[in-house]
């Protein structure tokens, strides 16, 4: 049984959707400006569930208040890495702390790898787990073909 019907990775809001438009991007990035939440732009050619901690591209954006400006950012990250997860993360400082309240993929290589479930049988019958990325096999720059 197939647990995720789109063979893609999830991760983040909207993502059983299908990829959200450059329009809907901007008006998630709106929403997040009217509730004064500051965003960054991040990516990764490595994806797996726990690493959380993605490339920065460029400084978190807390002094922009218009959409369009984030959007430039996310065309400049687009076209530096057109093969790499991108992410639009939203962070809520109101509490005087950095917490993310919106994460979601706004862009994603042409082909998916995805992941491969290792078991290893340890102390009698105990079973351990761990996920590895198939893109992981390859080098960094090599993982999804030609790399910007």
């Amino acid at each position: 049984m197939m647990t995720n019907p789109t063979g893609r990775l999830t991760q983040g809001q909207f993502s059983f959707l299908p990829d959200l438009s450059d329009e809907e991007i901007a008006a998630q990035i709106e929403y997040g400006l009217e509730k004064g939440y500051a965003w960054s732009v991040e990516y990764t050619d490595d994806p797996h569930p726990r690493n959380t901690y993605w490339e920065m591209f460029g400084n978190p954006m807390f002094d922009l208040h218009d959409a369009a400006g984030v959007m430039m950012e996310l065309k400049a990250c687009r076209e530096t890495f057109p093969n790499h997860y991108i992410r639009m993360m939203a962070f809520d400082s109101t509490r005087n702390v950095e917490t993310i309240t919106m994460s979601f993929i706004v862009n994603r290589p042409a082909v998916e790898p995805g992941f491969h479930i290792e078991r290893t049988e340890v102390n009698g019958r105990t079973q351990h787990y761990a996920i590895r990325s198939y893109a992981s096999d390859l080098p960094e720059r090599e993982r999804y073909g030609a790399q910007g």
